[in-house]
């Protein structure tokens, strides 16, 4: 019967270590969420602030005038 105790209370113990290890990983995962989507906000803003830029001074390759040995 005591061998019975034991492995009761061996068991406890595991299940109360999983707890607080599920814990402090869902406490990661709740950071790293964060964390994703403030990357996200900034890549947003970053691509929005790009296509508002002036355009370069140089022509496209379409507006461009062939050399004159063509």
């Amino acid at each position: 019967m005591e061998h019975v105790l034991q492995k009761i209370d061996d068991l406890e113990m595991k299940l109360s270590f999983q707890d607080i290890t599920i814990e402090e990983l869902n406490q990661e995962v709740i950071k790293l969420n964060t964390l994703v989507a403030r990357q996200q906000h900034q890549m947003l803003l970053m691509v929005n602030k790009m296509q508002a830029m002036e355009p370069s001074n140089m022509a496209s390759q379409a507006d461009e005038t062939p050399p004159p040995h063509y």
